[in-house]
């Protein structure tokens, strides 16, 4: 491992995690100062900008959005030879793209939920809109599905819709509709997020939401979410960290990743997204699941620091 002294936490940015990034960096931070290291915290407003950061040993990348999770950040800092966390440019585009990781699963054989493309939404009031639409058929019969953009995190602009009414709804609702999209498989279950870090699982945590399901509000706002340890048998936790190590390799990903899936009736689970920076916040799951190992916030991060290598 190389010696590193000095390490610039990025976040911030112009996305619509730009919130969540400020407090994941924020927390990040205080950790490494904590951990004894010398750190600066900046903010990213443009990509263009990066060569001051050759200054630093090490770059830890709390840059949420497609800013920081998409790839382009990667490949700045891989052209300027700069060490960062997490994952690389060609791992981050594929994770932040949900069609890409879903073709990339489906080639791998690792269940995720049945899926169909949309390059940009339909008008609400077109026959795309309808129900009988070519886009459904794969998922017939079905109570629900869910509209989900192919790019953008915390669940921004997702909806869950049962009709032609609340698909139009949810159309009209689109903060952005001229980008592509997924309509996802609904598969009733239970939800659970698994963290790896340097190859290594931690305890799997189960997602208890009061909302309809784990969205924007659920995920960093609502005080009535419970993340708690996974009550699973034997065979389940060996099953869903298998399927969550398999899915982090299959994407290439490296140092640490957060893996979000779902048991369905059947017992089997399906990988819902793969999440290549993580949030670092009170509500967030990867420092809640290291705490079920008895380590700290600051133990967390400097794994995570110890595992870029």
């Amino acid at each position: 491992m190389e010696k590193i002294d000095k390490i610039a936490v990025l976040y911030g940015g112009s996305s619509s995690e730009r919130e969540i990034s400020i407090q994941s960096g924020e927390g990040v931070y205080k950790s490494i100062i904590e951990l004894g290291y010398i750190a600066d915290l900046i903010e990213i407003n443009d990509l263009e900008e990066l060569s001051e950061l050759r200054v630093y040993d090490f770059i830890f990348i709390a840059l949420h959005g497609f800013e920081g999770e998409g790839g382009s950040l990667q490949k700045c800092l891989d052209d300027l030879n700069i060490l960062y966390s997490g994952s690389g440019s060609k791992c981050c585009k594929n994770t932040w793209n949900k069609k890409l990781t879903k073709q990339i699963l489906e080639q791998n054989n690792i269940n995720t939920p049945l899926w169909s493309e949309l390059s940009k939404l339909p008008s609400s009031d077109s026959p795309d809109a309808k129900f009988s639409a070519k886009h459904f058929d794969k998922f017939r019969p079905f109570d629900a599905v869910f509209l989900k953009p192919q790019e953008d995190g915390s669940s921004i602009d997702i909806f869950k819709v049962t009709n032609e009414e609340s698909n139009s709804n949810a159309i009209k609702a689109c903060s952005n509709p001229n980008r592509g999209f997924i309509y996802e498989e609904y598969i009733e279950g239970k939800e659970f997020t698994v963290t790896i870090v340097d190859d290594k699982c931690f305890p799997p945590i189960e997602i208890i939401s009061k909302n309809e399901f784990y969205d924007y509000d659920a995920k960093y706002l609502s005080d009535k979410t419970i993340l708690e340890e996974a009550k699973l048998t034997r065979n389940e936790l060996i099953d869903i960290n298998k399927t969550a190590t398999d899915a982090f390799k299959a994407l290439n990903c490296n140092g640490w990743a957060r893996v979000d899936l779902i048991q369905g009736s059947d017992g089997k689970f399906y990988v819902i997204e793969i999440n290549t920076v993580p949030g670092m916040t009170s509500h967030s799951c990867v420092p809640k699941s290291g705490s079920f190992l008895g380590l700290s916030y600051n133990e967390v991060v400097k794994k995570i620091i110890d595992a870029s290598f």
